[in-house]
Formats: C-alpha cells, sequence, structure tokens
C-alpha cells in the first residue's frame, strides 16, 4: 500500500469512527426534535455532520468542480455530489456521509487491486540499468547506457544488471533472465555468446562487446512496449468508455425528472421524492462499470508478464481469447533451427569439395542452414576466393567461388536456373549445390524440435484452439515429419516468404463467426505475416528485432508452452470482464427499481 492510499486509509477509519458515534446517537434518539424544535441545534447538527462528510469527501468535491471547469460535466464524481447535496438539502445528513464513505472504501479497494496488478507489471520496469562500466584503455568509466556506442568494450561486474545487448568476449558466469522471462533457472554464458539486456550477472565478471545502442536494446524495446501496452484498449473497454458517455447524462435526467414529475402529477411529497432521485443517483454511478472492466484487462496483461508473455494492448488479450486456430513457423519456433550436416552426396566432385564448396558459398549468410555448413567445415574460408554473393529470398545463394558460378539451394532455384539435377529423398533440409550450371550434388542437414514443442501443441489443444497449421520454405518431407511429431493439423512447405501472408489470408476468409487466427514467428521474413495476422506472436529471445516489432505478444523465452498459459488468461480474462458487465447492470438495474419504489 503506498502513502497516498494510507492516507486514504486514514481518513475512512477516523470518518467510520465519528459515522457510527453519529449513527449511534441517531439511533438513540439523542438528535430527535432537535431539528424542528431549535434552530441553533438544527445548524449544530449540520456541522457535526459536515466535518466527517468533508474530511472524507474533499477531494470528490474538488474532483468535479475541477471537471465540470474542463466541461466534463458527467462522471461518478458529479453524481456523488449531487447524490450527496441532496440528502443534505432533505436533511438526511447522516446519508450523506454514509454515501462518501463507502465510495470512498470501494476506491481504495480498487485503488489497490490496480496497484497490485500494476506491480506484477513494475518488476519488469526494473530491468533498467543505470549504468554502464565502460572500458578505456583499460581504465573502467561509470556512463550511462545511452552513452555507449557498438563495438565498445564494457565490463559487467557480479550482481550487476546487464546494460546493453552485446557478445561476451572474456569470462564466465550464469545470468539472472527471471525479469525477462519469468524463468528461475540461471543461464550459463561464456566467451562468444550472446547476452541480451536487464538480465542480472551472477558471480562472474564478463567482458562485452556491445552489438546495439541502448535505444535499439532489448530492454529499452520491452520497457517501450510495457509502457504503451494500456494505450490500446480492448473493444469492449472502449464500449464501456463510450456507454459511461452517455449513461450518465440519461440517469441525471432521469434522476430530476424522478424527483419533480411524481410530486407535480401526484401530489406528493417533494422531499420524499428528492430522496428517491438521490438514492437513483447514487446507485446509478457507472464507476463499478468503467472501472472493473480496465481492472480485469490490466490484471490479465500482469498476470502474463509474470510468466514471461508480453502482451501490447488489452485489445490483443481479448482476440488471444477467441483464437482457434494457430499458425507456426518451422525453422526457430517448433524447432530448434540448430541445424547439422548429416549427410553429404556428391556426383561429379569429392565429399570434401562439395562441403569447401558450399562453406564458401554461404560464407556472407547468418542462416543457421549456412552456419551448419560452416560448422561441418571445420575450417575458415577464404573469403577472397568468394565474390558477388547474394541471397536469392526462397530459393538460395548464388556466389561466385574461385571465378566459377556457384547455386546453393532448393530444388527451386536449380530448376529456374534450367539445371537438371537428382532429387533427394532423405528427411531434412536438402541443400542442392550447381556450380557453372552442372549439378555437383546435395548435402542433407537436420533440425531438432524444441523442447516442449510437442507438450505446447496438446496444451494449446486443451485451451481450446482447434487448428494448428505449419508453415516453412524447407522440402515437404522435412515439413511432414515435424508436423507428424507435433500433430499438426495442416502443413504448407517450400514456401516463399510472400506465399506465407497468402495462406494467412486464406486463413482469415475462412474462418467463422468470431474466431481468430494468431500467427506465431521469430524471423525477419515472418514480420509481414505476423502483422496480418490477427494475433501476431514472436519470438522475444532469440526472434528478430523486425518480428518482435511487428508481433502484438512477445514470448521473452521462446518457449512455445506460454502460448497455452496465455490462452487461458484471456479466456479468464474475458470471462471476469463479462461476469463484471452483467453483475454491475444486473444490480444496478434492480436496485434503482426498488430505489424508485421507495
Amino acid at each position: 500500500m503506498n502513502k497516498k492510499q494510507k492516507q486514504v486509509l486514514v481518513r475512512i477509519i477516523i470518518v467510520f469512527v465519528l459515522f457510527l458515534g453519529l449513527f449511534t446517537a441517531e439511533h438513540m434518539g439523542v438528535f430527535s426534535g432537535l431539528r424542528a424544535e431549535n434552530t441553533e441545534w438544527s445548524g449544530i447538527l449540520f456541522f457535526l455532520h459536515l466535518v466527517p462528510y468533508l474530511l472524507i469527501g474533499y477531494d470528490i468535491l474538488w474532483k468535479a468542480v475541477r471537471n465540470i471547469s474542463h466541461g466534463q460535466v458527467f462522471d461518478e464524481n458529479f453524481l456523488m455530489v449531487i447524490a450527496t447535496f441532496g440528502a443534505f438539502f432533505i436533511g438526511e445528513y447522516l446519508e450523506a456521509v454514509a454515501v462518501m464513505l463507502f465510495y470512498q472504501t470501494g476506491e481504495l479497494f480498487q485503488s489497490y487491486a490496480v496497484g497490485k496488478s500494476r506491480r506484477a507489471i513494475s518488476d519488469m520496469m526494473d530491468i533498467c540499468p543505470e549504468y554502464a562500466n565502460l572500458e578505456r584503455d583499460g581504465i573502467l568509466a561509470e556512463v550511462d547506457p545511452d552513452e555507449v556506442e557498438v563495438g565498445n568494450i564494457i565490463v559487467v561486474k557480479p550482481g550487476e544488471r546487464i546494460p546493453l545487448d552485446g557478445v561476451v568476449l572474456e569470462g564466465t558466469s550464469f545470468l539472472d533472465t527471471t525479469a525477462l522471462t519469468g524463468e528461475s533457472v540461471p543461464r550459463k554464458i561464456g566467451a562468444g555468446d550472446e547476452i541480451i539486456s536487464g538480465c542480472v550477472n551472477g558471480n562472474g565478471t564478463l567482458r562485452v562487446r556491445v552489438t546495439k545502442e541502448f535505444e535499439d536494446s532489448t530492454v529499452a524495446k520491452i520497457l517501450e512496449l510495457v509502457e504503451n501496452a494500456s494505450s490500446k484498449k480492448a473493444k469492449t473497454e472502449n464500449f464501456i468508455t463510450k456507454f459511461a458517455k452517455y449513461y450518465t447524462p440519461v440517469v441525471t435526467i432521469g434522476a430530476v425528472l424522478l424527483a419533480v414529475l411524481p410530486p407535480v402529477f401526484t401530489g406528493g411529497n417533494f422531499g420524499e421524492w428528492l430522496e428517491k432521485a438521490c438514492i437513483f443517483l447514487v446507485v446509478s454511478c457507472p464507476c463499478a462499470l468503467v472501472i472493473s472492466v480496465p481492472l480485469s484487462f490490466f490484471g490479465g496483461i500482469g498476470a502474463a508478464s509474470k510468466r514471461g508473455v508480453l502482451v501490447k494492448g488489452s485489445n490483443y488479450l481479448e482476440a488471444m481469447a477467441e483464437v482457434t486456430t494457430i499458425v507456426f513457423d518451422k525453422t526457430g519456433t517448433l524447432t530448434k533451427g540448430e541445424f547439422k550436416v548429416t549427410e553429404i552426396l556428391t556426383q561429379t566432385v569429392s565429399r570434401e569439395e562439395l562441403l569447401e564448396l558450399a562453406a564458401l558459398g554461404e560464407v556472407y549468410s547468418n542462416h543457421p542452414i549456412g552456419q551448419a555448413l560452416q560448422e561441418a567445415y571445420g575450417k575458415t574460408p577464404e573469403i577472397s576466393r568468394v565474390a558477388q554473393a547474394e541471397e536469392i529470398a526462397g530459393y538460395g545463394i548464388r556466389a561466385r567461388v574461385d571465378g566459377d558460378e556457384v547455386l546453393l539451394g532448393n530444388e527451386k532455384l536449380l530448376k529456374e536456373n534450367g539445371i537438371s539435377y537428382v532429387s533427394c529423398e532423405k528427411g531434412g533440409t536438402v541443400v542442392y549445390v550447381a556450380r557453372n550450371g552442372v549439378f555437383e550434388g546435395c548435402i542433407v542437414i537436420a533440425d531438432t524440435l524444441k523442447d516442449g514443442a510437442k507438450e505446447a501443441v496438446d496444451l494449446m489443444r486443451c485451451a481450446g484452439v482447434e487448428h494448428f497449421v505449419m508453415l516453412t520454405g524447407d522440402r515437404r518431407k522435412a515439413a511432414e515429419a515435424i508436423a507428424g511429431e507435433l500433430s499438426i493439423d495442416e502443413v504448407h512447405a517450400e514456401l516463399l516468404p510472400g506465399d506465407k501472408v497468402t495462406i494467412v489470408e486464406q486463413l482469415l476468409q475462412n474462418r467463422e463467426g468470431k474466431s481468430k487466427v494468431a500467427f506465431v514467428g521469430d524471423g525477419i521474413n515472418d514480420a509481414p505475416v505476423l502483422t496480418r495476422a490477427d494475433i501476431g506472436i514472436a519470438m522475444g529471445s532469440m526472434g528478430s528485432d523486425a518480428a518482435v516489432e511487428a508481433a502484438d505478444i512477445v514470448l521473452m523465452d521462446d518457449d512455445v508452452r506460454k502460448i497455452a498459459a496465455v490462452v487461458r488468461i484471456a479466456g479468464k480474462t474475458l470471462a471476469i470482464v463479462k461476469q463484471n458487465i452483467v453483475f454491475a447492470l444486473g444490480v444496478k438495474l434492480l436496485v434503482l427499481v426498488l430505489g424508485a419504489l421507495g
């Protein structure tokens, strides 16, 4: 409980004690007859109730006056003031104090609940580093992370937070990634490993070469996502906001009519109907409705953040509750993307020469397949032997090696260039190699399933997801083998990046009712699909910046099992929202009718 909440609690306790005293005196008959018999005592009685009223309600009065001065007349503060003023006008002083007291008690509970949910997210906000140890000529200087440039060397001491993304040059340690991923198990890192900002260093000292400026770092992007999450409202939230805008003036006018029309047309007591109108106003306050809906979504976003999942807005959480189809990119999402050469099949050259040719052709590639070829080659390729290397999206690579034109890629690349070849039916990804228009052989590279990928699909199915689709640029045989292991319903293989968007658009057109389509991916080429799907889910740890930027939901530790948890959280959140709306409106309608009837 913060300082402001404690102050409100003290006010509530003091006013509650005063209210109990006044209530007891009222019901023991101490004040009976004073109002009518003695004008002086009547005035004292008024001020006896005015003191606790102002003590508990001065901030409500101020908000009402301030909002009216800004043209915002019809809100819950205005309704509270009008209702309690009406109670004072007809002599129901105790009622006025009681209304303010119970309203402030409700506001305190609401504030505490919001604070609790906000703390779940603010824990993540604490990941922002305060300084970086910049190494200059062997001397360390504490500087603001903003001042560090790409390529600079920083030193991270034991217990310090990693200030910027980079690559470890020296040292070994364990990283606490709890704030980013929700996982409590430390991750071991050493020389050559990439580290991301926001994690806490364990017991080892690390020398790190910075690879991203602070504004582009992981921690900066996470903070931006969290700060902007509340600005993206769900449809239900927008509806409630619009509803309250028209609802408040309607009930205010209704209360005026309730106070005026019955006495005029039936000859009833004006004070009696004014009291009913005040009750009508107090009951009709839309605060429960206006507060409970965004609070529920905020709680859902907080619950997801505890599990290491960033939801960029309540609109995405609402949509996640309606997801029936999930589309996966294969490599890096369902599989580790850790490719290894398993077979080398040659036609006209030796195995060593074919592997060398492939490694040289892929020398500039950052793709996992290229890295697997480099690893299998086991030597440092002579870059001087390679020229004019270009990547052909969805096909492979064209390069000049020792002056010869070399093509490395899938069957479509060879067909496109009119090169005859022997098709390979082995499982895994096949890289066909051609030199100067002649097929030289092929290299088979296998990928492995991510830990928990099968469990993730099963959990999502249990959470209510009905249809699973896998998209990949890989060969059909390799794709179908992976899909069979995971019980994926639909597979699309040998795709170009643009084909993925086309397939997702078809799924969007074929969906029924309010059902939504989610896409899960991690690569740069997944960014257009992430944007096109109803919900884009990206890998935050190993995924590309473009994918994280385009996505609506980010898995900070790349654990696809957490998607099922988000689906459940979203469903629970939406159920609570609907319960709140029905319960709040139902109770109001019932009590409004009872109040109007006396």
